[in-house]
């Protein structure tokens, strides 16, 4: 684990997380990541599901290598009565703790939110769920594809022939980001007044906070906002465009860049002031002439000629992209964002969290094996030798 260090903002925050997946456990990495001690408790033997996911990085799963560096994994089996005893000490030691069990899971083994804030009323306590406390949907199974459906992500992502799902799980992320937010916010609180608090984030309710654009669209002028693949919606160009040897993306997101586009990068004064391009109103009206004459003038330069030009006359640009570039992509390299950390399958390469404070390095512990800080996290809590020797013999921990 990383060493403690008071610059870290939340060194000396400790968070008991029962976390499985991707929601919950970015949110504690997060916590990991600006000093917080994260124990996160784990299925004895099997441990959190993610872990077997893939073995992409040297055995191990990549989302588990992603989301749980800098933390401690304790195994427990929490249906036991040994095993639910040691969850109730370890969160009584701490500042937060996290679930994102199935609902009422919490409830049904003494971790409801209402019995841990009479217990412990300054603990921050945070319910994960896919579909909140109530509603019709409340039961139901939730990964992130299906919040993605229900939601109507998926019907304004992808081309206009094919709806998909994002590349990357976004309902899960935006969930595991605003749980994050309010840990600070509570913690923040707390400092003031001393409370507590109990928060609930669904992966439903952060993946529609997500979608304002197309809810306002829908509501009050009666419009479901177009696939447009690369596109747009509602703004135009903003696309890929063919080169002499490739292709960029183009993205100008009022009049004055249009202007800059037409003059400072094409030489084309002339339609500047076309009716039928002048205003983004018009340009979209028209998107597939607009898009049929940027390409045709983006045609006659090279991808690197462009790119040149674009950024000359203040254009947006940009390349596309894939993940063997990114890997090599020089603003990781030219700002050190890589650094090596530890899992049981030896070092491994990691970025460093985009929280960038000018005084202190974010922490980058260790990725945890399967209940590897158990026994130490044990004596801790005061358990004995034998007592844990027992506590391994009847299966309560791993």
């Amino acid at each position: 684990m990383g060493q403690s260090n008071s610059d870290l903002p939340l060194d000396g925050v400790t968070v008991v997380a029962l976390e499985q997946a991707v929601a919950a456990p970015l949110a504690t990495r997060h916590l990991a990541d600006m000093g917080a001690r994260v124990i996160k408790i784990e299925r004895v033997g099997e441990g959190d599901f993610a872990r077997h996911y893939d073995d992409a990085v040297r055995g191990q799963a990549s989302h588990f290598v992603w989301l749980n560096r800098s933390k401690e994994s304790i195994a427990v089996d929490v249906k036991s009565e040994s095993g639910r005893r040691i969850v109730l000490d370890l969160i009584a030691n701490a500042d937060v703790f996290l679930q994102n069990l199935a609902p009422d899971a919490a409830e049904r083994l003494g971790f409801g939110a209402e019995q841990l804030s009479a217990e412990f009323p300054a603990l921050i306590v945070i319910n994960m769920s896919g579909y909140g406390s109530a509603g019709p949907r409340r039961e139901r199974k939730a990964y992130d594809m299906l919040v993605q459906a229900e939601t109507g992500m998926i019907s304004v992502t992808g081309t206009p022939e094919t709806a998909t799902k994002t590349g990357v799980p976004v309902s899960d992320i935006a969930a595991g980001m605003y749980a994050l937010t309010s840990i600070l916010g509570a913690l923040f609180r707390r400092e003031r007044t001393g409370k507590g608090a109990v928060v609930e984030v669904s992966m439903f309710d952060s993946t529609v906070e997500w979608l304002g654009h197309p809810m306002y669209m829908k509501m009050y002028a009666d419009k479901q906002i177009p696939r447009v693949g690369l596109g747009h919606a509602a703004i135009v160009p903003y696309d890929s465009f063919p080169t002499s040897d490739g292709e960029i993306l183009i993205g100008v997101q009022n009049d004055r860049g249009w202007r800059a586009l037409m003059v400072d990068a094409f030489g084309r004064e002339d339609l500047v002031d076309h009716p039928r391009y002048a205003t983004n109103i018009e340009r979209v009206r028209n998107r597939v002439e607009v898009d049929e004459l940027i390409a045709s003038l983006s045609r006659g330069y090279s991808t690197a000629e462009l790119d040149k030009r674009l950024a000359a006359a203040g254009v947006p640009a940009a390349a596309l992209n894939d993940m063997g570039e990114l890997l090599k992509h020089p603003q990781l390299e030219e700002r050190s964002r890589w650094r090596s950390v530890g899992t049981e399958g030896g070092p491994i390469d990691a970025i460093l969290p985009p929280m960038t404070f000018s005084d202190v390095e974010m922490q980058m512990g260790d990725v945890p094996a399967l209940g590897q800080q158990t026994e130490s996290l044990l004596a801790e809590l005061g358990r004995t030798e034998a007592e844990i020797s027992e506590l391994r013999r009847d299966g309560s921990v791993g």
